[in-house]
């Protein structure tokens, strides 16, 4: 189980129903790439934070391991805005105002990817995706991302064996080892995974699969007080960003 699965399992939040923390993670989300980046997306980014710290009770280590991913992506793209390509001053140099619109895109992108990690880091795929049925998705759809969810997690878990495995015979003490090891990691993990899904659909086809997977949900109700919280601190968080904006202006 991935970490930010194994939190979402665990996570104050997850008996609430998947509308609250969509209204409230999504929404975040929303107002990042909708306001203006400052001090629009500044104030989402420290309020995610706040809220993800605080009530929804990631642990900050934890959090901080599944942030640096998407910040690493969030300081690539926004580093590309520094320079500009051709140009009186060259084949390569700075850009006009490249510092401001790089600053602005990492806060807007960053606040935004908090908003989404704070919907994921409390709700489990297991209680999302056979809810997305009854919000009108096709059935198969959810089959088949039920059904790709849980296989990565074993390609993933027979990955780690079978790198285990070689660590144990020494296939990793050369760079010539290591080529083969990875060339040998890649074709076992292909056949297992080939392997498993034919035991897989074997399996449904012993009990009488008839195109639909039928699992059990945890019961949850929407809170119309938790999400009428959400909806006042997006609401105040937007007026927030307006009053400030024409005083800073």
């Amino acid at each position: 189980m991935l970490p930010i699965d194994a939190a979402a399992h665990s996570s104050r939040w997850r008996r609430r129903h998947p509308v609250d923390k969509a209204v409230l993670g999504l929404g975040l989300t929303v107002l990042a790439i909708s306001l203006p980046p400052w001090p629009g997306a500044a104030l989402v980014l420290v309020t995610a934070l706040a809220v993800l710290l605080g009530p929804a009770g990631v642990p900050a280590r934890r959090l901080w391991r599944a942030y640096r991913v998407p910040l690493g992506f969030c300081v690539t793209g926004a580093a590309t805005l520094l320079v500009q390509v051709g140009g009186p001053e060259g084949f390569v140099s700075l850009a006009d105002d490249g510092g401001s619109r790089a600053g602005e895109l990492l806060l807007r992108t960053s606040a935004a990817s908090l908003g989404v990690l704070l919907f994921a880091f409390t709700t489990p795929m297991s209680d999302l995706l056979p809810r997305l049925v009854r919000a009108g998705v096709p059935a198969p759809v959810v089959d088949v991302a039920l059904v790709t969810y849980r296989m990565s997690f074993l390609l993933l878990d027979s990955v780690r064996r079978i790198r285990d495995a070689q660590a144990a015979r020494l296939g990793h003490t050369s760079r010539a080892a290591e080529w083969r090891s990875l060339a040998g990691l890649g074709a076992t993990a292909f056949v297992r995974a080939f392997d498993r899904a034919t035991r897989l659909q074997a399996g449904l086809a012993g009990r009488g699969y008839d195109g639909t997977l039928r699992v059990l949900v945890p019961e949850a109700k929407v809170s119309v007080r938790f999400t009428a919280a959400s909806c006042a601190l997006l609401a105040t968080l937007a007026a927030l960003t307006l009053v400030l904006k024409g005083a800073l202006s």
